[in-house]
């Protein structure tokens, strides 16, 4: 039968729909390779003796890592797998920091829809919000989504 997407497309998608990932530990391995891939090697997240002397006590895993991880999360959730055309915008709010060890968890809500004057796909506003094992949230974001309409794309 071959590849049936898992997604939600724009008409199933309402708003207030919440959608809760599972937990994942943020590990060393994680905060090294990311330097090594992003080529971000600043001591915010390479030096532990520099960052002992700061106000986070250590280093701290980057920004991007925990993003990553977080639309990582939702994307195993299967709410976006095959229909989602393209990721319009991200905006990025980091509220406290994530340290090797820390546990996340990633929360998204639909909180608004426009539909597009192509009639295969439509805008899904999203919130999404990452907490640590403290329910502390670390990270805030709102994202835009464009997805497919019922027997669109």
């Amino acid at each position: 039968m071959g590849y049936q997407p898992r997604g939600k497309t724009f008409d199933e998608l309402q708003i207030g729909d919440e959608f809760w990932t599972a937990n994942r530990t943020v590990t060393e391995t994680d905060i090294v390779l990311f330097a090594g891939i992003s080529g971000d090697f600043n001591p915010l997240h390479t030096d532990q003796l520099t960052m002992e002397k700061t106000p986070f006590g250590g280093r701290i895993a980057h920004g991007m890592l925990v993003s990553s991880i977080a639309t990582g999360q939702i994307n195993q959730l299967g709410v976006w797998e095959g229909t989602t055309i393209g990721l319009l915008e991200m905006v990025l709010r980091w509220t406290a920091p994530v340290k090797a060890g820390d546990t996340i968890r990633t929360v998204q809500r639909i909180v608004d829809k426009v539909p597009s004057s192509k009639v295969d796909r439509g805008t899904v506003h999203v919130e999404m919000a990452v907490y640590n094992q403290r329910d502390e949230q670390v990270m805030a974001s709102n994202l835009k989504v464009l997805v497919q309409r019922k027997g669109g794309g």
